[in-house]
């Protein structure tokens, strides 16, 4: 069970970014040891200030930075890494290979995030810069390399995104697994399943929980929020919320109405489902990790590209 930030074993750590000021949202991961400290998911432009304290006040700076392992390229996940680079000048990217272009040119990125978050964009993510090509480490579907003392094994793990990796440390049984295992509150009482447009890919994403399985990790760790022990509960209740979020999707691309009105049903739905299962302030806590609307989004297209027939 998560609480808080606090090291997860020798030379492993997380710090909280407060996104939007708010506790618990996203989650960077720190590794530290021989040589400097390793950043996993280093958020976006508008928590650098933070990162950057908290970093502090654990004695350690951006210049002590050599590597950052994304999982994927979405922006409350890499927004910041370009950004990063002037700060943080000895470090190299770690990214896989269908992701690595949108590091070294954002446009794409941008115009598809813009689409969106339309006029959100600067106060959810502040700047977005090119990650110089040089400084990309590309990843494919299984790798394994040493980063400031730790060994590291990568896995590809699509399903959330087609670019989306995994990230393993044996020594503490420990799996880095981004947005694979979905949203989870401290308390671990709802686990939620992010699936905004545009790569939904459930085939993909079982076979990605069942990668992930393979490693027979004793934690781990979401981006949105922190260390869960038991990972095979844990994707079980993930799943069992997958399937239930995916039959009620195809249920509305069945009924009269427009995309918009089928996600503002299926948002205000889920929002009233978690709100009695938890608590109002705590249904806001997980739209602000993973907008409902989105949610409904990507599950759609996910749907009508399997049964081009649906409405």
């Amino acid at each position: 069970m998560p609480s808080a930030p606090g090291p997860l074993a020798a030379g492993l750590d997380y710090v909280d970014l407060d996104f939007l000021g708010k506790p618990e949202i996203i989650a960077t991961g720190v590794l530290h040891g021989r040589g400097g400290v390793a950043l996993v998911d280093p958020g976006p432009s508008t928590t650098i200030g933070t990162l950057e304290r908290k970093l502090g006040v654990k004695g350690m700076a951006f210049r002590d930075v050599r590597a950052i392992l994304l999982t994927h390229i979405h922006l409350d996940h890499a927004g910041s890494t370009g950004v990063l680079m002037d700060r943080c000048p000895d470090a190299r990217v770690f990214v896989h290979a269908k992701g690595a272009p949108h590091m070294s040119d954002p446009s794409g990125l941008l115009a598809s995030a813009s689409r969106l978050y339309l006029g959100d964009m600067q106060r959810l993510w502040g700047e977005v810069r090119a990650v110089p090509a040089a400084r990309l480490q590309i990843l494919n579907e299984r790798d394994r390399f040493e980063v400031v003392g730790h060994e590291v094994e990568s896995a590809w793990t699509p399903g959330h995104a087609s670019h989306h990796v995994s990230y393993f440390l044996p020594a503490a049984r420990l799996a880095f697994v981004g947005d694979t295992a979905g949203i989870s509150r401290p308390g671990g009482a709802l686990v939620l399943p992010p699936t905004p447009p545009p790569d939904i890919d459930l085939e993909a994403w079982r076979a990605s929980t069942d990668r992930i399985l393979a490693w027979n990790p004793d934690l781990v760790f979401l981006t949105h929020f922190g260390p869960y022990a038991s990972p095979r509960v844990h994707f079980q209740n993930l799943w069992s919320r997958m399937d239930a979020w995916s039959q009620r999707v195809r249920g509305l691309l069945g009924t009269a109405g427009t995309d918009a009105e089928h996600a503002e049903t299926f948002a205000r739905e889920i929002d009233q489902e978690i709100t009695r299962a938890t608590s109002r302030d705590e249904a806001r806590a997980y739209a602000d990790a993973g907008r409902f609307d989105f949610s409904w989004m990507g599950l759609a297209r996910y749907w009508r590209k399997k049964t081009p027939s649906s409405s």
